[in-house]
């Protein structure tokens, strides 16, 4: 029996999201608090890239010397046009691309809203549950 549940059943769902002209500080703030690696970027309400905790240490880092974090906006280092997808796409499809293109995250989107993010966290999450057949409904 082949099994391939959308990724809306094993999704993050409502995750925060910072504006792009936010101060850094701010978003990086916002991970750390809430314990995560991966912030979806908007621009008057749509999203238009993703911010991960990586692309702020390398924007922190020695080869960036100069500009604090208080200085920066989300806009100095979010990365543009992230992996999104819709929520009814299936979860293997999500995880296959995320694979092959080595990113950490993807964006879930309904009727081009934000409703969720798929990490790899997430992925191993439902390969468990797949290999244990405890799927959702």
């Amino acid at each position: 029996m082949k099994c391939n549940p959308q990724v809306i059943a094993f999704m993050t769902p409502f995750p925060y999201s910072i504006d792009v002209d936010s101060p850094l500080e701010t978003a990086h703030r916002l991970m750390r608090e809430h314990n995560f690696r991966h912030l979806p970027v908007t621009s008057q309400g749509a999203v238009v890239g993703i911010l991960s905790d990586r692309d702020i240490k390398l924007i922190l880092g020695p080869d960036f010397a100069g500009a604090s974090e208080r200085e920066l906006k989300v806009r100095d280092a979010y990365v543009e046009r992230p992996c999104v997808v819709p929520a009814s796409t299936p979860v293997a499809d999500v995880a296959r691309t995320m694979a092959e293109n080595h990113i950490g995250s993807a964006i879930v989107t309904k009727d081009d809203k934000l409703v969720g993010i798929f990490t790899v966290t997430d992925a191993c999450r439902a390969l468990a549950r797949i290999l244990e057949h405890d799927l959702p409904e």
